[in-house]
């Protein structure tokens, strides 16, 4: 009895702690979902305060809208690239790092900087370094590497704009994940890579069969955030393209688009939470993708 009775003191404590929490997430979260799904089936005039249901007429809209289909192809594309680009090079960067290579704490510090950086300053100051006179073509034009001489002009280029975001997206989330993965990596028992030394394996065969494995549930950790904030993507192309989502859409992503409609000319409120409402339903859909393709939390011990 005294134990049922602890157990249950226990347990409404617990839910004491996060009752904050869950009144802050059902608030800001859970009430304004509501309240964008219903402005989603309804003509929003802003200024005026005023609803008109128009039912799945948004939803029609945003299937033949050819600037939804822009920005999802461009929001996969950017997925697709820095996802999977930006996991492995954490993963390598940490393996490194966790090794016996002399200055690796002076190392870590370096590679760690730039998660110190707001985005909006990061991305800036990758604006300067990829500018017409900046240091990027400076130094292409001094090793010869531009026809001419004449510099890129790889702000407002369709074919470079939307590369350089995802180069600095890449760099600037490295470090956490490489953080992650290094942690991890402490934790990972020597004595599996000394039985795998025993058995003949090299180095190679270590990192396939022993250290991804054995990251598995990080990895899954890592792709889904990655997943979730790359097809979250706004800031960077907000302030790279001047929230307009250029050069001729290069760098128009879904959130930039929901800006667009809603606090753009013409504002569509209600047409702007569908295209929110599909955002939501895709990340979704590629997050459950994602982590069932990464299945397996089981650790190799």
């Amino acid at each position: 009895m005294l134990n049922i009775k602890r157990k249950t003191r226990d347990t409404l404590q617990g839910y004491a702690f996060v009752a904050p929490a869950i009144a802050t997430t059902m608030v800001f979260l859970g009430i304004a979902s509501i309240f964008v799904l219903f402005m989603s089936f309804n003509r929003v005039n802003i200024i005026q305060q005023s609803y008109e249901w128009v039912g799945f007429n948004n939803y029609r809209l945003a299937w033949g809208d050819p600037m939804l289909r822009r920005a999802i192809r461009n929001t996969l594309t950017f997925s697709a690239v820095v996802v999977p680009t930006q996991t492995f090079l954490a993963l390598v960067i940490a393996s490194v790092l966790n090794s016996n290579i002399k200055f690796k704490k002076t190392f870590r510090s370096i590679v760690f900087l730039p998660t110190l950086t707001s985005s909006a300053a990061l991305t800036m100051i990758f604006m300067f370094m990829f500018s017409m006179r900046g240091p990027v073509n400076s130094m292409m034009i001094a090793m010869g590497l531009l026809e001419m001489g004449e510099p890129i002009n790889f702000l407002r280029s369709s074919q470079w704009s939307m590369r350089v975001i995802m180069i600095m997206n890449i760099w600037s989330t490295i470090p956490m994940y490489m953080t992650l993965y290094l942690a991890s990596l402490q934790e990972l028992p020597k004595s599996m890579y000394e039985a795998a030394s025993i058995d003949g394996a090299n180095e190679f065969k270590k990192f396939f069969y022993i250290t991804i494995p054995y990251l598995r549930p990080i990895t899954t950790f890592v792709l889904l955030t990655g997943v979730i904030g790359t097809l979250q993507m706004f800031d960077q192309a907000f302030i790279f393209s001047g929230g307009d989502g250029g050069p001729a859409n290069s760098t128009l992503t879904i959130a930039l688009l929901v800006y667009r409609y809603a606090f753009g000319p013409g504002s569509a409120m209600g047409y702007a939470s569908t295209i929110a409402i599909l955002l939501m339903v895709l990340i979704l859909t590629i997050s459950f993708i994602v982590n069932k393709l990464n299945k397996g939390d089981e650790r190799v011990y």
